[in-house]
């Protein structure tokens, strides 16, 4: 080899690396969104799509122009089960109750009359008398679950997945299934959800 040819060989090589690490362009990342998106977007069963519920039944008592039973599109709030019964009545206590709460399926949402003592109902109770402010492990969303003690949004996930993999719970033991919620946690949830 010449003299040239033993220097252009370093030089050729040391062209290529500054080549490939300066001037060639690194692939394009993939977003974890796009990854998952494929998994994601597939269609739910029949099945679980009828699990959810798409209305509510509320009772709404008290001082409203028209007291009674009112189906309502899932994710209404007391203020929309009040305007469904026509209104309060001039005499009914507004303030003492929170519009902007969102009732659940079974719901009484009962408006007091002013000077009348607070009624438990009024925060649109769920089933009535019999369990009031029990989260249904069937029917609620995701925002309503993280309202538990311990559940943040990742749990909360895990626990609308695993109803939508497995269909509806049918014991309140069964939370215990769900990918991180063990024992301890569910002795901390146990009397505050429950399965219809």
């Amino acid at each position: 080899m010449t003299k040239y040819g033993r220097l252009a060989v370093p030089i050729v090589a040391v062209l290529a690396l500054l080549y490939f690490f300066l001037l060639h362009e690194p692939p394009e990342a993939t977003s974890l969104d796009e990854l998952t998106s494929e998994t994601t977007e597939q269609p739910l069963p029949a099945e679980t799509e009828a699990s959810v519920p798409t209305s509510v039944m509320i009772d709404v008592k008290g001082a409203v122009q028209n007291a009674g039973l009112y189906e309502l599109p899932a994710g209404s709030r007391i203020n929309d089960a009040i305007e469904a019964a026509g209104g309060f009545l001039p005499e009914a206590d507004s303030r003492s109750i929170n519009l902007a709460v969102i009732v659940l399926d079974e719901s009484a949402v009962y408006v007091p009359k002013q000077g009348e003592e607070s009624v438990e109902l009024a925060a649109a109770t769920p089933g009535g008398n019999a369990e009031p402010g029990l989260i249904n492990l069937n029917t609620a969303t995701e925002a309503e679950l993280t309202e538990l003690p311990g559940i943040g949004p990742a749990k909360a996930a895990a626990i609308v997945a695993h109803r939508t993999e497995n269909g509806p719970f049918k014991s309140t033991e069964q939370l215990m299934d769900v990918t991180g919620i063990g024992e301890k946690s569910f002795e901390q949830l146990k009397e505050l959800v429950r399965v219809r």
